[in-house]
C-alpha cells in the first residue's frame, strides 16, 4: 500500500525589472513578483511594475513591499493608472512611507484616490509582522532608510535585499533561505562607500555564509552594467564562490 504525500506548491518568481538607477535596453528598474497559491507578493515598484497586470489574473491579494523611496524603486507607481485589479493593492514600507508617497498626486501623476485600483499604504517598523503570512523586515546599510525583507510562504523562505552594503541584518534576513534575491549594483571588485551597494563577490559570499539554497543577482547599476555580457561575467564570478547563482534579466521566470 502506498501513501500519497501532498507536495507543497512551488512558488513562481518573475523578474519584471532588473536594472538599478534607470531603464536601458537591458531592462526596467526594480520589480520582482512572487506568485504563490494565495497571494501575489511584489518587491519594489520600479518602472518594471507596468508589466504586473500580465501576471496577476486571479483575485488573490496583491502585497507590494517597498525597500525604500528612491525613484528607481517607486517610479512605476505612475503606471498604476493602467491597472484594473478588483482586489486592493496593499503597499508596505518603512515608517514614513505613507507620508513619502504623497508625491503621487497632481501635478505629477494621477493621485491614489483617483486610480481605478484601490490602494492601501502601511508603514512598517523593524521586526516581524503577520500580513497575514510571516514577514520580517530589517534596515540595511544605504544612503537613506532601506528595508530588506524575509518572507515565509507556502513552506518556503525567501529574502529580498537590495540597495545595501554588507551588514549583519543582510545575513540575518538571508539565513537558511530557500532563495536570496540580492542586489548587484557594483562591478567585480568595486567598492563604494558613500552609497553602499554589493558587488558579485559580496552577494555570493553572503549567500555562502548565510547557507541559502539559491542566489539570484538583480538591481544591476545601469551605468555599470551596459551589456548582457557584463551580467554574465558577474554571474560567473559569483559562481566561483557560490555555485547556485543566477544573474537575472527582465522576463526571467523560475520556480523554487
Amino acid at each position: 500500500m502506498f501513501l500519497l504525500t501532498r507536495l507543497d506548491p512551488k512558488l513562481k518568481v518573475v523578474f519584471l525589472g532588473t536594472n538599478g538607477w534607470y531603464s536601458t535596453h537591458l531592462g526596467n528598474t526594480s520589480c520582482v513578483l512572487v506568485d504563490s497559491e494565495k497571494y501575489y507578493v511584489v518587491f519594489d515598484a520600479g518602472d518594471g511594475i507596468y508589466k504586473l497586470d500580465n501576471y496577476v489574473r486571479a483575485e488573490n491579494p496583491v502585497k507590494l513591499f517597498l525597500s525604500h523611496l528612491h525613484f528607481d524603486h517607486i517610479v512605476g507607481l505612475h503606471a498604476f493608472a493602467k491597472l484594473r485589479f478588483k482586489q486592493t493593492v496593499s503597499i508596505y514600507g518603512y515608517k514614513g512611507t505613507r507620508d513619502g508617497l504623497r508625491i503621487i498626486r497632481h501635478p505629477y501623476t494621477v493621485p491614489f484616490s483617483d486610480l481605478p485600483v484601490k490602494v492601501g499604504i502601511y508603514d512598517l517598523h523593524e521586526g516581524s509582522h503577520s500580513l497575514p503570512f510571516p514577514v520580517t523586515c530589517k534596515l540595511l546599510v544605504h544612503s537613506d532608510s532601506c528595508l530588506g525583507y524575509r518572507v515565509e510562504l507556502d513552506n518556503r523562505v525567501f529574502a529580498y535585499c537590495t540597495d545595501t552594503g554588507l551588514c549583519n541584518n543582510l545575513y540575518e534576513l538571508a539565513e537558511n533561505a530557500d532563495l536570496l534575491i540580492a542586489e548587484c549594483s557594483l562591478r567585480l571588485g568595486q567598492v563604494e562607500w558613500k552609497w553602499p551597494h554589493l558587488n558579485p563577490e559580496d552577494a555570493a559570499n553572503t549567500a555562502k555564509q548565510a547557507k541559502v539554497k539559491r542566489l539570484v543577482l538583480t538591481h544591476f547599476d545601469a551605468n555599470v552594467y551596459g551589456t548582457a555580457r557584463d551580467r554574465e561575467n558577474a554571474e560567473a564570478a559569483a559562481k566561483k564562490i557560490f555555485q547556485k547563482t543566477i544573474a537575472a534579466h527582465d522576463g526571467l521566470e523560475m520556480e523554487f
